[in-house]
């Protein structure tokens, strides 16, 4: 994908980007980083109403650090994926002491900071401070996959996907910050895995899949496991019983106790106990409380 695509990307984005709350310019460099970890993995409509609670209660890292994880978790509802409440817990403590409760700008020190990896430190960097980085996701390698290398699917996670995206940044860091949320943008409505609208897009004279005929090149991504059924879906329904009990906790011989499979059950809560997500005291168990 030649840097002259970027004009009509940029055209395309200005018209048809959706209004997200992370976008706003006041929205700060806090409130992007929080939006990063529930964005993970998780649909925009589920995060925003969240998002919105979480920043309204927490306006600075300060005042996450000073509530207890219990809170975090509790307050992540059915986000999914709760160790990510308490990674953001600990990156919100570690950006108060070290930081002077100021969310940094550098890649490297936010890659130091708690549940922080390449994908978060970047957009943060990017979107927040309006530095040159290329911001990848899984919408960007799929626009990536199809307009350069002309396959249908990306393939798994690569370093080369940074090389690619830096490949197409124009040198002006504030068109940066629009060429990674364009093409994180078209990735999401336009660029579909499934159902690709290509009559659509603003880069279809450029794109190589297009050229070639839209070939189906196969698709290497490791599949998710289904929720239903799985130890996921037991460690979501302790953690539901867990906040419904408040500081109170459960017994833990109790916790889940009607569960339909007794050992997806122990391997549950023992996951949650590994994790860090449950904690027992006196056979009580209970979220962490610090």
């Amino acid at each position: 994908m030649p840097a002259p695509v970027t004009d009509p990307l940029i055209a395309w984005y200005g018209e048809h980007a959706r209004d997200l709350p992370w976008r706003h310019p006041e929205f700060g460099a806090w409130g992007i980083l929080v939006s990063e970890f529930m964005l993970q993995q998780t649909q925009v409509s589920r995060v925003i109403p969240l998002l919105a609670a979480w920043i309204e209660r927490w306006p600075t890292p300060a005042d996450l650090a000073a509530d207890s994880p219990a809170e975090a978790v509790r307050m992540w509802a059915n986000l999914g994926y709760p160790r990510r409440a308490l990674w953001l817990h600990r990156a919100a403590e570690q950006i108060a002491t070290r930081h002077d409760n100021v969310v940094p700008s550098d890649v490297d020190d936010l890659l130091e900071r708690t549940g922080i990896g390449d994908y978060t430190a970047r957009a943060v960097a990017t979107f927040a401070y309006g530095l040159r980085h290329p911001v990848v996701d899984t919408n960007t390698r799929r626009v990536l996959a199809r307009a350069i290398a002309a396959r249908s699917q990306p393939g798994p996670p690569a370093k080369r996907d940074l090389a690619e995206m830096l490949e197409i940044l124009p040198t002006d860091a504030a068109a940066t910050a629009i060429v990674n949320a364009a093409t994180m943008e078209l990735g999401a409505t336009v660029c579909t895995s499934r159902a690709p609208k290509c009559d659509v897009c603003p880069i279809r004279h450029v794109c190589a899949w297009r050229l070639a005929g839209y070939p189906d090149t196969g698709d290497t991504r490791r599949k998710q496991s289904k929720y239903e059924g799985s130890d996921r879906q037991a460690r979501g329904a302790a953690l539901r019983e867990l906040r419904a009990a408040a500081a109170r906790g459960i017994p833990i011989d109790m916790l889940l106790g009607d569960w339909h499979d007794p050992a997806q059950r122990d391997r549950a809560i023992s996951s949650l106990l590994d994790d860090g997500l449950i904690e027992v005291s006196n056979d009580n168990a209970h979220l962490p409380h610090a």
